[in-house]
């Protein structure tokens, strides 16, 4: 698969240092998300005043809009620990109870990509989550026995992007549900001032509104951008980024208008010229384009189905004429 800089995953560790140097750490300074915001804003202060464990909260939404970030500041507003994993990291039932065990009092376990957790590991969690106890089997064989181990109140933040993948009794121990949209350019162009100041890059008014529209709605696409627009005005020796020098940078990374990249237009052709416009299912899309389904459903399609570009139907996937229309733009 082709790297993509819209992609909204994070590519890397190294990048994913970056966007913890530029994380937020309260609700004030975290643009978007308004309503999930309030919410989440009289959940913590409602638990802090009872001097309770926050009730567990499933975040879900495409990647990138900022489910970690939220899950940090749930943390801090809470003024309690914080410990990180991820669905693929936990395929034994050893590898929770190791986690589970070492939690302090309160804390959030933030759980990534929970929709990739195993069965078993999955239901494991159920007691954990209701009533804060594990069963741990010791020995082996007829010597096995089991014991019941009494765990600290904690709050699982589990992130997904495909939360329709999780079984109905894991979905309902979540007390606290919502899921994240794309945010707005007015939004975005928020967030870019706040990390242009800590890449220490000057950007006029003008420049950061044509990389806010150019950012699929998502801050992590938006920084990554912003991140290489610093290399370009770098090596142009560029006191002040213009417009123009954005525009001129994305053209050069392959990024449109509407922030689509090669790999985009080149679903949206297939479907296009290839079956006639569709419909056509997803595993006939996904061959065509050598790409897992998955890959299409978790990466590709979330924002071209915002912007109107693809839809959805009983028999397939189909193009628009709004999608037309772009790619003869």
């Amino acid at each position: 698969m082709e790297a993509r800089l819209t992609k909204g995953e994070a590519h890397s560790p190294e990048e994913s240092t970056h966007e913890g140097a530029m994380r937020p750490e309260h609700f004030g300074d975290f643009p978007g998300q308004t309503l999930i915001k309030d919410k989440l804003k009289i959940y913590v202060q409602s638990a802090i005043e009872r001097k309770a464990t926050l009730d567990h909260v499933l975040l879900s939404g495409p990647p990138g809009l900022g489910k970690t970030t939220l899950s940090h500041i749930l943390a801090h507003e809470m003024g309690v620990s914080f410990k990180s994993t991820s669905g693929p990291a936990l395929r034994r039932k050893g590898d929770l109870a190791a986690l589970l065990t070492g939690l302090k009092p309160n804390a959030i376990l933030f759980i990534d990509e929970i929709h990739r957790l195993t069965r078993d590991v999955e239901e494991y969690l159920y007691s954990a989550m209701e009533d804060f106890f594990i069963d741990l089997i010791t020995g082996e064989g007829l010597g096995a026995q089991s014991m019941r181990f009494q765990l600290v109140p904690f709050t699982l933040v589990g992130a997904t992007t495909q939360a329709g993948l999780l079984k109905k009794p894991f979905r309902d121990r979540f007390g606290i549900q919502e899921r994240l949209d794309f945010y707005e350019p007015s939004e975005l162009i928020v967030i870019l001032k706040r990390s242009s100041l800590i890449l220490g890059l000057n950007l006029n008014e003008e420049a950061i509104l044509e990389l806010a529209k150019r950012s699929r709605g998502t801050p992590r696409v938006a920084n990554r951008l912003l991140r290489r627009i610093r290399d370009f005005a770098q090596v142009a020796r560029a006191k002040e980024v213009s417009k123009e020098l954005v525009a001129e940078s994305l053209a050069k990374l392959g990024v449109d208008q509407i922030g689509l990249e090669k790999l985009d237009r080149r679903l949206l052709e297939n479907i296009a010229y290839k079956f006639s416009g569709g419909p056509v299912g997803i595993e006939t899309l996904a061959a065509s384009m050598s790409e897992e389904r998955m890959t299409l459903e978790e990466v590709y399609e979330p924002f071209l189905l915002q912007k109107g570009l693809l839809e959805k139907t009983p028999r397939g996937r189909k193009i628009t004429q709004l999608g037309i229309e772009h790619l003869n733009a």
